[in-house]
């Protein structure tokens, strides 16, 4: 086999493999400036602090059948990058739209699966659409990659000439991502941004693994797993069509999410879910559907991985389900019971199971994983995740980065994906959707703000 030639790991292979028209398994992500950024500058940031990472120089080879990591041996750089201007007036609306046509569009396969949109005409600024096929990297190797392109992180003296990867390079390569791993470490340690698993199980991932073994067995996670009934029939399910839309937020302060989850002794995570589980509550009603003994769950990732790994990229990390209690109205009550079924949750071993399920597929024949992408897909509504940033603003090229949002995948006949986000204090949700089924997830995001308000006034002091 050719040193620059490698099989996908049977994770990666099982998101390659998860691709459908009406799904495509790719992360979208917009990195807002504040001030005007050129194509060559943009260029030469993708160049001196992306390609560095050898593997966006690779495509891949026989992806239905035996998908390899080769280089491409056409690799053009102007091939990944555009450019695109909004039309007027150049606002939130305008940028929305056009992340929501990115997500229909489909990646060539032809080159290596990614790609980045320079969006001039952003208000005063500009903005960066990434498109990252999920057989690359999990959301926490990607915000590693995103930061280690700041020039807060970034030490141009360290960046080895453009090459194929040797085994001696990895060394190098994990020296110049140390410092974002490092300022990683001080985000989550300082912010408490670790929204979906708690501090201590993302920074040392056999600390999940003990507690796995100390509560749930892996044949009881793997019962729960298989046994678990189907999703109720609600607006969230149904035949998917292609057409997805995105949207996102307005900043939620970080201190005001800790301040509310101190009033009930929980995390920032058990209140922001607390908050979509409301949105989702408010949308059913505003459809006159029912929410009483409605089971709505969701598909929570969970980090598997040292961070230290992370410029390894590909995929580690398991799933865990979250049954949504949508049918309760107190804000109150329902954070208190969203915050017991993920303290239990966290003592489950779901997330290890997925995982070695998502190994395992990925070098079973595509039939055998359509069955288990089905049944775990029949079993959800909704994918939400949740990704630490940095807590202080950061810088590319000198330019100022306002906001940061993304948008995870959804596999199967998955029709909703939250995401939510912290960078420099703030808090940001983006909702994507399939529009045969969800056609406004701006009305989800509404519903979030409302949500908020509501828990605000309850347990924050004014």
């Amino acid at each position: 086999m050719s040193k620059n030639r490698e099989p996908l790991p049977g994770a990666d292979a099982a998101w390659l493999r998860m691709e459908r028209p009406t799904n495509l398994m790719m992360i979208s992500a917009v990195m807002m400036f504040d001030e005007p950024m050129t194509l060559g500058e943009l260029r030469d940031l993708i160049e001196q602090r992306l390609l560095i990472f050898h593997r966006f120089r690779q495509r891949v080879s026989n992806p239905k059948a035996d998908p390899h990591w080769e280089d491409d041996p056409y690799f053009d750089l102007d091939r990944h990058l555009h450019r695109i201007a909004l039309p007027a007036p150049g606002g939130q609306a305008e940028l929305e739209a056009l992340v929501s046509d990115f997500m229909t569009t489909p990646l060539d396969f032809g080159k290596p699966p990614w790609e980045v949109h320079l969006v001039e005409n952003y208000g005063d600024g500009c903005a960066l659409i990434l498109r990252l096929h999920h057989c690359i990297a999990d959301g926490i190797a990607l915000i590693h990659v995103l930061l280690s392109m700041a020039d807060e992180s970034f030490d141009p003296a360290q960046v080895p000439a453009p090459k194929p990867r040797r085994a001696a390079d990895e060394g190098l390569l994990a020296g110049l991502v140390s410092p974002v791993v490092q300022a990683v470490r001080g985000t989550v340690r300082v912010t408490e941004a670790v929204l979906h698993e708690g501090m201590e199980m993302l920074l040392n991932p056999r600390h999940l693994l003990t507690r796995a073994k100390q509560g749930m067995s892996v044949g009881a996670a793997t019962s729960k797993l298989l046994l678990m009934s189907a999703d109720s029939d609600t607006v969230f399910k149904g035949r998917l069509g292609v057409v997805k839309r995105a949207a996102w937020s307005r900043p939620v302060p970080l201190w005001t999410v800790k301040e509310i989850g101190r009033g009930v002794g929980g995390k920032v995570n058990d209140v922001l879910l607390t908050a979509v589980c409301g949105a989702l509550r408010r949308y059913l009603l505003a459809h006159h559907e029912t929410v009483e003994d409605v089971n709505i769950r969701a598909t929570i990732p969970v980090n598997l991985r040292p961070l230290e790994e992370a410029y390894k990229l590909g995929n580690r990390f398991g799933l865990v389900f979250l049954a949504l209690p949508v049918g309760i109205a107190d804000p109150e009550e329902r954070l208190l019971e969203v915050k017991r079924r993920m303290d239990r949750i966290k003592f489950s071993a779901e997330a290890p199971v997925t995982l070695g399920i998502l190994q395992l597929i990925g070098s079973a024949p595509y039939e055998v994983q359509k069955q288990v992408v089905d049944l775990l897909s029949k079993n959800a509504s909704a994918v939400m995740t949740n990704v630490p940033g940095p807590r202080q603003r950061l810088h590319l090229m000198g330019k100022p980065l306002g906001r940061m949002m993304f948008w995870v995948p959804r596999a199967g006949d998955v029709s909703t994906g939250v995401s939510l986000i912290s960078y420099a204090g703030d808090v940001l949700l983006g909702v994507a959707t399939d529009v045969r089924l969800v056609p406004d997830p701006e009305a989800i995001v509404a519903g979030f703000h409302e949500e908020f308000d509501a828990l605000q006034r309850q347990f924050v002091q004014t």
